[in-house]
């Protein structure tokens, strides 16, 4: 067994126990979410008298699902593409111009990485939420606001994990051009590329 393959398999059981907790807390997150928006309808259309904070509340959760979840769709090829032409294309080839795009994705997370710290350790991440609270005793009789920071961090968290799905991605790419694709576990539920021919 290869280094290679060994980062490989490595990466993949990281990134399969990270993602598969990701999963588990955005839909969590998710369906709180739909609670939080069906509980300001009812406040506002049937007792017309709206909440001061379901929006926000809504917001964060689907900002962290989203973080959460995204990175299992890029890992499993689920994100949208027009990927025809790279169907077409032998496996070699197609590899090739993956790996190619992995690296560009890579560059640009990388950058995201620091953008996302910013948010969190910056100059908006010290301020607070308006009406989001949060309890501070377990008696609910101390309340804080919400620092936007926690909101930010979805971004940050979000970029990390597509970033290590995609150093993920170009190894197993690297891999595949090196020795082919048999030797490797297949990720569950992929969408492979190219049309098998060499």
């Amino acid at each position: 067994m290869t280094a290679l393959q060994v980062a490989c398999h490595g990466l993949g059981r990281i990134n399969g126990a990270l993602l598969a907790l990701g999963r588990w807390i955005g839909a969590f997150c998710l369906g709180l979410m739909v609670v939080v928006i069906l509980l300001q309808v009812f406040f506002r259309y049937a007792l017309n008298n709206a909440l001061p904070w379901p929006e926000e509340a809504s917001r964060f959760l689907m900002l962290w699902s989203t973080a959460l979840m995204a990175p299992t769709a890029f890992r499993r090829g689920g994100f949208v593409a027009i990927d025809m032409t790279i169907r077409l294309l032998p496996r070699l080839v197609a590899t090739g111009v993956s790996l190619f795009m992995l690296s560009v994705t890579i560059l640009v997370l990388w950058v995201a990485l620091g953008i996302g710290w910013s948010e969190v350790t910056g100059l908006g991440g010290r301020f607070e939420t308006d009406a989001l609270r949060v309890p501070l005793s377990l008696d609910l009789s101390v309340w804080m606001k919400v620092p936007k920071a926690w909101m930010m961090a979805s971004l940050l968290v979000g970029v990390a994990l597509l970033f290590l799905v995609a150093v993920e991605l170009l190894l197993r790419n690297l891999f595949a051009l090196i020795w082919g694709p048999d030797s490797l576990h297949e990720i569950p539920e992929t969408i492979t590329l190219g049309s098998g021919a060499e």
